[in-house]
C-alpha cells in the first residue's frame, strides 16, 4: 500500500498505528473509510473499534497476509484508509476562531517529518489552527500523520492559494504576525502575547522572505554564541509554549 498508489484518488489518506487510529476515530474533521487490522490486535483494539461508525468496513487478516498486502512486515498491524473532510477557506477559518486565538502559519515546509512535528506542537500547545502556504507539503501524507501522532487529523488547517497576501489576510482578521528569524528585532523573552497571534515560520535554510520579514514583527530565539539554528519544529514548540502561557497584551483601542 504505497503512498504513490493513492495519487489520483481524491480525498484519501493512509493512517497507521494505534495512537493515530484513536485520533482518527475521534476526529471531527476527517472520517475513516475502512480498516485493516492484524487478527492478533483485534482484542486489544476493541474499545477503539467500538467507536468506528457501523458503515465502515473493518477487515482482519493474519500477519502474513497483512504483510503481503502492505508490502513489508508491518509490526503495528493497524492500518486505516481515511477520507478527508472539506478544507475550509483560510479567511473563514480565521474568522471563526475565538477572540483570543493562536495560529501557526507555515511557509514552504516541504519535509514531512517537520510537518508532522509542527502539527504535534500545535496540538500540544493549544494552537487553534494551522495555515499553510501553497509551497507546503501535505499534512495528511502518511508519514506526516504518523510523526504528528495523529494531531494532523484533529487540528484544523487551511491552505492558501498561490499569490495570496498572507500578512494582509492575517491583518484583516485581527491577527498580529510574529515572524521567526535569527535576525529578529525582538527576543522571544520580550514578546508579549497578542490577543490574536499568528506564529509565522519558514523552511529551514531559506527561512522567510525579506519582503515578509519587512512587514511583520520579527522575533529571534537567543542561542549560544556561534550558533543560530534550530529545527523548525523545535522552534515552533519553543515559541508556542511561550505564547500559550504568556499573559495577553491589552486589546487595541
Amino acid at each position: 500500500m504505497r503512498e504513490r498508489d493513492l495519487v489520483g484518488r481524491q480525498g484519501l489518506f493512509v493512517a497507521e498505528g494505534e495512537v493515530v487510529l484513536r485520533m482518527l476515530a475521534r476526529s471531527r474533521l476527517h472520517r475513516p473509510a475502512s480498516l485493516l487490522i492484524a487478527e492478533k490486535r483485534l482484542a486489544g483494539l476493541s474499545e477503539i473499534l467500538a467507536t468506528i461508525p457501523g458503515d465502515v468496513p473493518i477487515y482482519a487478516a493474519g500477519q502474513a497476509v497483512m504483510d503481503a498486502v502492505v508490502g513489508f512486515p508491518i509490526h503495528r498491524g493497524i492500518l486505516a484508509l481515511g477520507t478527508r473532510g472539506a478544507e475550509p477557506d483560510p479567511a473563514e477559518l480565521l474568522a471563526g476562531l475565538p477572540e483570543r486565538a493562536l495560529v501557526l502559519v507555515l511557509s514552504a515546509i516541504a519535509n514531512h517529518d517537520n510537518m508532522g512535528g509542527l502539527f504535534r506542537n500545535a496540538a500540544a500547545f493549544g494552537a487553534d489552527a494551522v495555515l499553510l502556504d501553497a509551497d507546503c507539503c501535505d499534512p495528511l501524507y502518511r508519514k506526516a500523520i504518523r510523526v504528528s501522532v495523529g494531531a494532523a487529523l484533529t487540528t484544523p488547517f487551511a491552505r492558501l492559494a498561490p499569490g495570496v497576501d498572507l500578512l494582509g489576510l492575517l491583518e484583516g482578521q485581527g491577527f498580529e504576525a510574529v515572524a521567526l528569524s535569527p535576525r529578529g528585532a525582538t527576543t522571544l523573552a520580550q514578546l508579549s502575547r497578542p490577543l490574536r497571534a499568528a506564529v509565522v515560520l519558514g523552511a529551514e535554510g531559506a527561512g522567510l522572505s525579506e519582503a515578509l520579514l519587512a512587514r511583520a514583527r520579527t522575533v529571534r530565539i537567543p542561542m549560544a554564541d556561534g550558533f543560530d539554528s534550530l529545527n523548525v519544529a523545535v522552534t515552533a514548540g519553543v515559541v508556542l509554549h511561550h505564547l500559550a502561557f504568556a499573559a495577553p497584551a491589552s486589546a487595541p483601542g
